[in-house]
């Protein structure tokens, strides 16, 4: 009997200390969220790391921002929620920069990358569609209500995908920002599924190597972009869609013999060029001219930042800038698929494009849906609040972890 006895306690003991090895390898790559608030979120951090691996294992933690109500003071919002409230270095203190976001639908996309981004330095304006619905545009005010940098925009858009109306919805914030009293260095245009893939400091740092200069990529337009200039398009609504139509007539030249460029629409500007945007002429009449255009924020900014002369041009400027990353379904040779879905022809991240999109070298990828593809958000958010408070210089409030 004793020899049984011993055996079943040596068994047992055997049992739980191989347990133990294995629970803690699988912790260890992520020691920073100790202690974590509850057994789920050890779950979601078991989870991220399987998904790094291009396993199919989704478990949700305890990411989610805490509800928003008439009930909660602002203060509890945003610990329960985890914003980080201090800045993290005196270098990023002293670095502020301004974000444009435009957006028309998913609060909840919406919310996870307006956490993502905060930093209580900077300064945001957010321009809601006038199309968006009425509760959409309640539960954004409330959110923005609690942050005191942090606006909608004064002007608005019914915002028509490809239309002249996207690119004012940006200058509407751009304007707003100008008068702004924080001395923000570079201004950061965002739509609503977007997500960071830098920290705040690592964008800061990327900022700064081009030493006061735009970062507008583009180049001279390829074949299957000139008709977007040379042609009259107008922005048409039809059974409840909004859309562009080409017509048939030819564009007058553009306005100063400037050059047509092709690029992104996402763009960091500094302050200075900004200014010049809302009052050069020469910006002043390519924007008008511009209005009957296709994708008009695809050949505005970068357009007037190969002006020589113009502030913080670069007139010899590529593709160069690593703002977005962005899988088109043209080019899956290059990226490997996407492991979502796509509209328009860009990839809907889902969990099999997290090692990519970890890997990849832009500050921000485009694009996300947390109510289809929570997983892939969610870790995300667990990797970068990692990388960001490991890079802190400041004390690390307990509220700040996940």
């Amino acid at each position: 009997m004793n020899l049984w006895m011993s055996c079943v306690f040596a068994f047992t003991a055997l049992s739980v200390v191989i347990f133990v090895v294995f629970y803690h390898s699988q912790l260890s790559p992520y020691s920073l969220y100790q202690p974590l608030n509850s057994s789920s979120e050890k779950t979601s951090v078991i989870a991220c790391d399987y998904g790094l691996r291009n396993q199919t294992f989704s478990m949700w933690g305890n990411t989610l921002p805490h509800p928003l109500g008439r009930r909660i003071s602002c203060q509890l919002y945003q610990t329960q929620s985890h914003y980080i409230t201090r800045p993290l270095s005196e270098e990023e203190a002293a670095f502020p920069l301004a974000y444009v976001m435009v957006i028309h639908k998913d609060f909840n996309t919406f919310e996870r990358l307006f956490r993502a981004i905060y930093a209580p330095q900077n300064v945001y304006c957010v321009h809601v569609d006038k199309k968006a619905s009425e509760t959409f545009k309640d539960a954004v005010q409330q959110l923005l209500s609690c942050f005191p940098n942090a606006f909608l925009a004064s002007k608005t858009e019914a915002v028509v995908y490809a239309g002249f109306s996207r690119l004012q919805a940006d200058l509407n914030c751009m304007e707003d920002l100008v008068a702004s009293e924080v001395p923000w260095k570079y201004a950061v245009n965002t739509c609503g599924q977007d997500f960071p893939l830098k920290t705040n400091r690592e964008i800061i740092h990327h900022l700064k190597r081009f030493k006061g200069k735009n970062i507008t990529p583009g180049v001279l337009p390829p074949e299957h972009a000139i008709v977007r200039t040379k042609y009259v398009f107008q922005e048409h609504t039809g059974k409840g869609r909004f859309f562009m139509r080409k017509t048939n007539t030819l564009k007058t030249p553009p306005p100063h013999q400037l050059t047509i460029y092709f690029g992104t629409a996402y763009v960091a500007l500094t302050r200075d060029f900004v200014s010049f945007i809302m009052n050069d002429q020469r910006a002043l009449d390519l924007l008008e001219w511009s209005k009957d255009t296709y994708s008009p924020d695809e050949h505005f900014w970068v357009t007037l930042n190969r002006i020589p002369g113009v502030p913080g041009a670069m007139p010899n400027a590529s593709w160069t800038g690593n703002l977005r990353a962005i899988k088109w379904n043209d080019m899956e040779a290059m990226h490997g698929g996407c492991h979502g879905h796509y509209v328009h022809g860009i990839c809907i991240y889902g969990n099999g494009d997290l090692k990519w999109l970890i890997n990849s070298q832009s500050l921000f990828a485009n694009k996300f849906e947390v109510n289809t593809y929570p997983f892939t958000v969610e870790c995300l958010e667990l990797w970068l609040r990692e990388r960001t408070l490991n890079q802190s210089e400041t004390a690390i409030q307990p509220s700040w972890y996940f």
